[in-house]
């Protein structure tokens, strides 16, 4: 029997444990501007952390106002996305553009 290769999804999550992976790829997205695609990369990093139960009742409930915001295709507020991104052991820089 062969074995079974890794989906990308699975390899993913796995990268993205790595904080300097889960960083680099919400700074692609955050440059992408697309709502849909930010939520969603948010989600991968939460599940390659454990999971959303793994983080306090508050974090939890900023992420899904930030989940929500972005499915609403609504401004988010900086500081709820801040916060989320501290709880996960990221955060957001301004650099130079290139």
């Amino acid at each position: 029997m062969m074995p079974r290769s890794t989906s990308y999804h699975e390899k993913l999550i796995q990268d993205l444990q790595n904080p300097l992976e889960a960083a680099a790829y919400i700074e692609v997205v955050l440059e992408e501007g697309d709502p849909k695609m930010l939520s969603k990369a948010l989600k991968n990093v939460i599940e390659a952390q454990g999971g959303i139960n793994q983080f306090s009742e508050q974090v939890q409930q900023l992420y899904h106002q930030i989940e929500q915001m972005l499915l609403e295709k609504e401004d988010i507020k900086f500081y709820n996305l801040n916060s989320l991104l501290d709880a996960l052991g990221l955060h957001l820089a301004v650099t130079v553009k290139s």
